[in-house]
């Protein structure tokens, strides 16, 4: 049974971090806004990049609007500080969601929490987002340990957890909180990534991985992911069954085909991408240079250059 997702008029996604920036850009356009290196007239306002992901999503319906926090980054202080840099309020966020227990998408918790003040707002996850041993072998024998998400740093941070391994409707329905991601692709198996279980190292399937998803009216979904370790098109493909919309407006977010794990899925990837026929796709954080490449040479009246600082807007 699919879930009810409200019609919105309206979805602005600020990225607060990712893992790009260029402020002399000038590509402005009615979706696009990029941030202004100018502070009082002066060439003196910074906005950071690295490697991770934050976001603050806001839906329009009629005179309501909604405001959910996606993501913290990588670093303590990066993403609350490009929100101060770009003006963006965080004292009216109503509910934040993770995308997956990784560092690069909680490590800011803290810092945007003192950002949104002390009011004990629920975020949303996966159970597995609390997993305690992650790693990743880029040889063998040669392991490099994840720092860990714990249930005693959300609550240290100021955020009550709220676990949900499957869908589950955010700001009176507005938003989509997908749940884990089912995979039914033949191509996208998953990142090469580790965990270790009673003593044995196990591939791990990072069921936690989910994304965001709106539904704009009368244009379709706007999807927008974290990492897609589950695969972005299995993660579109769930998007549309959960809801029911098979229209497909937006598809934004890492897509995790960076490397020499993603490089063979990359094709696959585009070319499944191009089934949904989305107005807009639009590759951040984990994607890859050659990854955006393909989208932006396939589907050139969709792809847009996402950038720390951006505010993208999609209206019906």
């Amino acid at each position: 049974m699919a879930v009810q997702l409200n019609e919105v008029d309206k979805v602005v996604i600020t990225t607060l971090e990712d893992n790009f920036v260029d402020l002399l850009s000038m590509d402005n356009s009615e979706v696009v806004t990029r941030a202004m290196p100018i502070k009082g007239m002066v060439f003196s306002n910074s906005v950071l990049a690295e490697h991770g992901f934050a976001s603050v999503v806001n839906t329009f319906r009629g005179e309501e609007k909604s405001s959910v926090l996606f993501d913290f980054g990588l670093s303590e202080d990066v993403a609350a500080r490009n929100a101060q840099a770009v003006n963006c309020d965080l004292s009216d966020i109503q509910v934040a969601c993770l995308s997956h227990g990784h560092m690069d998408h909680f490590g800011g918790m803290k810092a945007m929490a003192g950002l949104i003040g002390d009011k004990g707002l629920d975020l949303v996850l996966h159970p597995e987002a609390f997993q305690t041993s992650r790693f990743v072998m880029p040889m063998p024998e040669l392991k490099i340990t994840l720092p860990v998400l714990t249930r005693d740093y959300v609550k240290d941070s100021g955020f009550n957890a709220v676990e949900s391994a499957g869908p589950m409707s955010l700001v009176s329905g507005d938003v989509l909180f997908l749940g884990q991601v089912p995979r039914v692709t033949d191509f996208e198996k998953g990142s090469p990534m580790y965990y270790e279980k009673n003593g044995e190292d196990l591939l791990d399937p990072i069921e936690d991985d989910t994304a965001l998803v709106m539904n704009l009216k009368g244009k379709g979904l706007v999807v927008l992911t974290g990492c897609a370790h589950s695969g972005v098109i299995n993660t579109v493909k769930h998007a549309i069954d959960v809801t029911g919309v098979s229209k497909v407006h937006c598809v934004m977010g890492g897509f995790h085909l960076s490397g020499p794990a993603g490089a063979p899925l990359i094709d696959p990837t585009v070319q499944a991408m191009k089934e949904f026929s989305p107005d807009y796709v639009i590759p951040t954080h984990c994607t890859g240079r050659n990854a955006a490449m393909a989208f932006e040479k396939e589907m050139p009246q969709a792809y847009i250059t996402n950038m720390a600082g951006t505010v993208l807007t999609f209206s019906a």
